[in-house]
């Protein structure tokens, strides 16, 4: 959800969990993947970036409770190479390393980082993010060169409109490119002078054929993203933290939507927010299970949905 960068970093000399929760956990997961007959998970929405943006990031849930009203533990503070091992352990094939500048300057640098990390990271999907300045086609066109996979887009904490001129090229490349963008752009847990489905569908207007994956399910505004769901063919939507007993206290999924939730299921994408969760990563899982929306339903967000998009062949 919104993790606005600005607090002094707080890092933590001991994890966030015993060994023995984690082992538990990772056998409760591969189990529900299993029973389904997957051959694992693909989570189109992880965060890895640079150990001081990430720890400012956590600082920021730390203090988080004015604006959600409800304490936000991050549950995976762990090191960045254990925080590899326990997507491995959970069974998650294919993961991503969202990461996103809340400046100028920053963009070009995080991508540097996540084409490094995603190097020495088999599994891991190389990710680019960008941001509203001067060079920033260059800059994004060589992340695809690069082998650039999927690109993150933070509306709420680079607060910048998508309809921007500088950002117009880009996203024209991207449809061309077929890349998908991950765009938070949903007004939760907080508004933002940018957020919300107006934007969004004025930027659909000039580029259908962007490969758009709206974040969070647009949570609030589920219905609206819906709507261009089934108006535009090459938007989808990622599960990340919907559902889930802690946005159901914030944003409920209206209940009256899972009809429309079911016959979008082709474009529906497991995400998690891991490591940033505030509750274990099976809640997510168990979250989507109790929809009812069926077997078929959950393996093709789990694992099929993302496994065409990407051309994964594992």
């Amino acid at each position: 959800m919104s993790d606005h960068p600005v607090a002094e970093p707080n890092r933590p000399a001991a994890p966030s969990r015993s060994a023995s929760a984690y082992v538990t956990e990772a056998r409760e997961v591969r189990a529900f993947w299993e029973r389904l007959g997957l051959p694992g998970l693909v989570d189109v929405h992880t965060h890895f970036m640079p150990e001081r943006v990430l720890d400012k990031v956590w600082a920021y849930f730390d203090a988080a409770g004015p604006l959600t009203g409800m304490k936000w533990p991050i549950t995976y503070r762990e090191e960045e190479d254990r925080r590899v091992a326990l997507l491995r352990e959970f069974g998650v094939r294919n993961f991503t390393s969202m990461l996103y500048p809340h400046k100028a300057g920053m963009a070009e640098w995080l991508n540097g980082w996540s084409a490094d990390f995603a190097a020495r990271t088999p599994g891991c999907l190389h990710t680019a993010t960008l941001f509203p300045e001067e060079g920033v086609e260059h800059y994004v066109r060589r992340a695809l060169e690069s082998g650039a996979r999927v690109v993150k887009s933070h509306v709420h904490v680079g607060a910048y409109d998508p309809n921007g001129a500088l950002l117009d090229p880009v996203w024209g490349l991207l449809a061309e490119a077929g890349v998908p963008v991950v765009m938070h752009c949903g007004s939760g847990p907080a508004p933002g002078k940018y957020t919300g489905p107006e934007p969004v569908g004025r930027l659909l207007a000039r580029h259908p054929r962007l490969p758009l994956i709206v974040a969070h399910m647009g949570m609030p505004e589920y219905t609206d993203f819906l709507d261009l769901a089934e108006r535009y063919e090459e938007v989808r939507l990622d599960t990340t933290m919907a559902f889930t007993d802690f946005s159901e206290r914030l944003s409920p999924f209206p209940v009256e939507e899972r009809a429309r939730l079911a016959g979008l299921g082709d474009r529906v994408l497991f995400g998690t927010d891991f490591p940033n969760i505030p509750y274990p990563y099976l809640h997510q899982l168990r979250a989507l299970e109790r929809l009812e929306l069926g077997d078929d339903w959950l393996r093709a967000v789990c694992h099929g949905n993302a496994a065409r998009l990407f051309s994964l062949t594992s």
